[in-house]
C-alpha cells in the first residue's frame, strides 16, 4: 500500500495568518486600547509560536492514537487515552483557559483576535484535546462575569489555573436544543444553595480522570418559577462539592457515555443530578436569568467552533496539498508528453487544481471570517462608547456566520479533500476520513444550521430597525471604495456592490412580511437567506484580502504569496457571487413546498 503522510509541520499557513492578522485586519493596532497596551506585535507572535509549536510537536502526533482509542466508560466513570493526560497540562501552561481574560483573575488580557488565531492551529492538529480546556475556560468566565464572591473565591481560580475543568450543561434528553423546555428542577436550601433533580445528555467533557473535579453550568428552573425560557436559572454544580475537609461526592452520576463519529478523544456523556436527593448547585447571578448568562457562553464558543471548523478544513487542505504534489498518475494533456513517458503528479491536472482552489478559498475565507469577528468581538469589550456600539452590532450579526460558514463549508472542503486523494481518502488508514468525521460535529456544536439561520433571519438582521445591516453595508461599501482605489477588478467591485444592495432590499422585504404577522413567510428560507448572507459576506472580506493583495503585488510582482491571494479571490468571487441572484430569487418565491409536504406523506 502507498504511504503518503503529511508533516506536521504544515497545519495552517504561518504566511496567510500573518497577512491576514497585520496587513488586513491589523490586530496590531488593538494594542493602542488600553486593555491591550502592555501587548505588541511581538507578544501576540510570541503567543501564536507557542501555540504553533504545541500544535505540531504534542497534538498532532497524538490525535490518530486519540481517534482510534477514545475514552472508555468504566465502573460508572470516563477513562481517557494516557495521552491526553499528557497534553492537558501543556494546554494549561500555555495560558489557553485565561488567556483572554484579565491579569486580576490570573489571565494574559490577549485580543479575542490573536487567540482565535491559536486556536485554529490548535484545532488544526487536535481538536478533542483542546476541547477540554475551551470549555473550562467558558465556564470560568461565566463565573468571572455573574457569580457570587463565594463562587469566585472557590470555583473560578480553580477553573482558570486547570485544577479543575468546567461544562456548559444545556441540553436535556426531551429538550434537545430547546431550552426553553428545559425541566431540570432546582429546590432553595436554607444555606443558600439548591437541591437539583433531573438529567442533561451529550455534555462534552462532563467526565473524565484528568482532574479532581468537574464543575458543570447548568440550566435548570427553580421551583415556582414561569414557564418558557423567563423561567429558566443558571447554576454551577460541582461534580464533587467542595467542604471545609476537602472535596466529597455531589449526587452527579453518569448514566452513559455517547459514542461520536467524531470529536472522539472528547468524552460525550448523560448525566443526572440528584438520584439520591443529594446533588447541590449554586445560582450564578439572578433567578430566572440563566438563559441570558449562558448566551455569553454559547456566542464565544461559536466563534470558537467556527475556528475548529477553521482549523479542520485546513490541516485536511494542506494534506490534500502535500498529497498532489507527490503522488504520479496519469500523464499531460498537452500535445507533448513528457520524452521519458513518466506519469505526472495529480496537482498538474487542471480538475485537481480546481478542487485545491476551493478548499484554498473556503479555509482562508472561514479564517478571515473568524478573526475579523473575534476582532469586532475585542472592539465591543474595549474601544471608545460609540465604536463599542457599532462593534457590538456587527459581532451580533456575524456570530451565527461565522460559526456556520466555516462548518458547512469546510465539511464541502474535507469532502473535497477525500475526493482528491481518491481510494486513499476513504480509507480509515488514512486522516482524511477521521478530519471529516471532525467536521461534521461543528455543523451541529452550539446550535444546528437551522438555528443559525433562524437566529440571523429572526433576530440579527431585523434588530434596531436593521442597525446592524446598515452598519454591514457601511463596511461592504468602503471595502468596495478601498477595491477601486488599488485599481482591483472594477467586475469584482460592482458583483459586490450589486450583491449589498440586493440582500438590503429583500431584507426590508422579509422583515415587513414579519411585521405584518406573517412569520412563516419571513423566515420559511431562513437557511437560504444564512446561505446568502454567508456568500455576500466572506465575499466583502475576500474583496478587502484581495485589495491589500493587488496593492503588494504591484509592489513586488515577483511575490507569488500575493498572486495566490489574487486568483483565490477571484476564484471565489467568480464562482459565489453568481448564486447570489438565484438565492434571493428562492428567498423571494415564498416556494412552500417543504412546509406544505405532511408527516405521513413522505
Amino acid at each position: 500500500m502507498l504511504a503518503w503522510r503529511m508533516s506536521e509541520n504544515v497545519l495552517v499557513s504561518d504566511r496567510a495568518i500573518d497577512f491576514i492578522l497585520y496587513e488586513v485586519l491589523h490586530l496590531d493596532a488593538l494594542c493602542e486600547l488600553p486593555a491591550f497596551s502592555e501587548h505588541s506585535r511581538e507578544t501576540f507572535d510570541l503567543f501564536l509560536q507557542s501555540a504553533r509549536r504545541l500544535a505540531r510537536q504534542a497534538l498532532f502526533p497524538a490525535y490518530r492514537a486519540m481517534d482510534t482509542e477514545p475514552p472508555r466508560f468504566v465502573d460508572g466513570r470516563v477513562l481517557v487515552h494516557p495521552i491526553m493526560k499528557a497534553l492537558y497540562p501543556q494546554l494549561v501552561a500555555l495560558g489557553l483557559v485565561n488567556a483572554t481574560r484579565p491579569t486580576a483573575v490570573g489571565g494574559q488580557q490577549l485580543p479575542m483576535g490573536i487567540f482565535t488565531v491559536a486556536e485554529v492551529y490548535l484545532g488544526a492538529a487536535n481538536l478533542s484535546a483542546l476541547g477540554y480546556v475551551g470549555l473550562t475556560a467558558g465556564a470560568a468566565h461565566l463565573l468571572e462575569t455573574f457569580g457570587s464572591e463565594w463562587l469566585k473565591q472557590e470555583l473560578m481560580p480553580r477553573l482558570y489555573s486547570g485544577e479543575w475543568t468546567g461544562t456548559m450543561a444545556l441540553t436535556e434528553p426531551q429538550a434537545g436544543s430547546s431550552l426553553a423546555d428545559v425541566q431540570t428542577a432546582a429546590t432553595p436550601r436554607s444555606d443558600g444553595s439548591y437541591d437539583l433533580r433531573g438529567s442533561k445528555i451529550f455534555i462534552s467533557a462532563g467526565d473524565h480522570d484528568l482532574t479532581a473535579n468537574i464543575v458543570h453550568l447548568a440550566l435548570g428552573r427553580i421551583d415556582g418559577a414561569p414557564p418558557g425560557s423567563k423561567g429558566i436559572s443558571l447554576f454551577a454544580v460541582p461534580q464533587r462539592r467542595p467542604t471545609a475537609t476537602g472535596l466529597e461526592p455531589n449526587d452527579v452520576t453518569i448514566t452513559g457515555m455517547i459514542h461520536k463519529i467524531g470529536w472522539r478523544g472528547l468524552p460525550s456523556v448523560a448525566l443526572s443530578f440528584g438520584d439520591h436527593g443529594d446533588c447541590r448547585g449554586w445560582l450564578v447571578g439572578e433567578p430566572h436569568k440563566g438563559l441570558s448568562y449562558m448566551f455569553q457562553m454559547m456566542n464565544e464558543a461559536r466563534i470558537l467552533v467556527g475556528a475548529s471548523g477553521v482549523g479542520t478544513a485546513s490541516v485536511a487542505y494542506h494534506q490534500s496539498l502535500d498529497y498532489a504534489r507527490d503522488r504520479p498518475q496519469g500523464r499531460s494533456l498537452e500535445r507533448r508528453p513528457r520524452a521519458d513517458g513518466a506519469q505526472i503528479p495529480i496537482i498538474e491536472h487542471a480538475d485537481v487544481r480546481r478542487m485545491l482552489l476551493r478548499q484554498k478559498a473556503i479555509v482562508e475565507g472561514g479564517l478571515l471570517l473568524v478573526t475579523a469577528t473575534a476582532r469586532y468581538a475585542d472592539i465591543s469589550q474595549h474601544a471608545s462608547d460609540e465604536e463599542r456600539r457599532k462593534a457590538s452590532l456587527l459581532l451580533d450579526l456575524l456570530t451565527p456566520i461565522a460559526k456556520t460558514f466555516p462548518a458547512e463549508r469546510g465539511f464541502e472542503s474535507n469532502a473535497l479533500a477525500l475526493q482528491i486523494h481518491g481510494g486513499y481518502g476513504y480509507s480509515s488508514e488514512y486522516l482524511p476520513e477521521a478530519w471529516l468525521r471532525d467536521q461534521k460535529l461543528n455543523t451541529i456544536h452550539e446550535g444546528t444550521t437551522g438555528i443559525q439561520g433562524l437566529d440571523l433571519l429572526g433576530r440579527k438582521v431585523v434588530a434596531g430597525g436593521g442597525a446592524a445591516l446598515a452598519l454591514f453595508g457601511e463596511e461592504v461599501r468602503a471595502t468596495i471604495t478601498r477595491a477601486h482605489s488599488v485599481n482591483l477588478n472594477p467586475t469584482w467591485c460592482k458583483a459586490l456592490s450589486d450583491a449589498i444592495e440586493d440582500l438590503t432590499t429583500l431584507t426590508a422585504e422579509l422583515a415587513q412580511a414579519g411585521l405584518a404577522g406573517d412569520a412563516n413567510r419571513m423566515l420559511l428560507h431562513s437557511a437560504d437567506y444564512l446561505d446568502l448572507f454567508s456568500i455576500v459576506t466572506v465575499s466583502w472580506l475576500w474583496l478587502e484580502a484581495a485589495a491589500v493583495a493587488e496593492s503588494k503585488h504591484q509592489a513586488d510582482p515577483s511575490d507569488g504569496f500575493y498572486a495566490a491571494m489574487l486568483l483565490t479571490a477571484q476564484y471565489w468571487l467568480a464562482t459565489e457571487l453568481p448564486r447570489v441572484p438565484q438565492l434571493i430569487a428562492l428567498c423571494r418565491s415564498a416556494d412552500d413546498s417543504y412546509a406544505q409536504m405532511q408527516p405521513s406523506w413522505f
